[in-house]
């Protein structure tokens, strides 16, 4: 059995914004390609935190409760045309907490974003666990 040697953590820092949006754009790019197509003007942004309205909103503990959300109108929903004015749909990920839960779990960082990823667009768009469990298994 080889190992694969391992990194020299002392030179490593914390990914940032831009890491997380990369491994982001890279899962999405990986998704089954029907998937992609419920996705179609969806934008994808990464902060630190969820801001102070979304964590009342979505009555979080603290800042790191939140790994991602989902914002707009989904497909499941009625009136999932643009209406004028309206934003685009959106999936948030929370750069602090997704590393944050990294830390603790022995998950790697690519599989938790496109986990997050799929789950936030899947369950607006009226997908069940299984189904969303199956487009992650075909995006690794």
């Amino acid at each position: 059995m080889t190992s694969t040697p391992s990194p020299d953590w002392s030179t490593l820092a914390a990914p940032t914004l831009a890491d997380i949006e990369k491994l982001a754009a890279e899962a999405f790019a990986r998704l089954p390609p029907e998937f992609r197509a419920l996705c179609e003007g969806v934008v994808i942004k990464v902060d630190d935190f969820p801001d102070e309205e979304t964590l009342a909103e979505m009555q979080c503990e603290t800042e790191f409760d939140l790994l991602g959300l989902f914002r707009g109108v989904g497909l499941a929903q009625a009136g999932a045309t643009l209406q004028t004015g309206q934003f685009p749909n959106m999936v948030w990920l929370y750069r602090r907490p997704l590393l944050d839960y990294w830390a603790e779990h022995d998950e790697k960082l690519g599989h938790l974003v496109t986990h997050v990823l799929v789950h936030e667009i899947g369950h607006h768009f009226g997908l069940s666990d299984d189904d969303m469990y199956g487009i992650e298994a075909a995006a690794e």
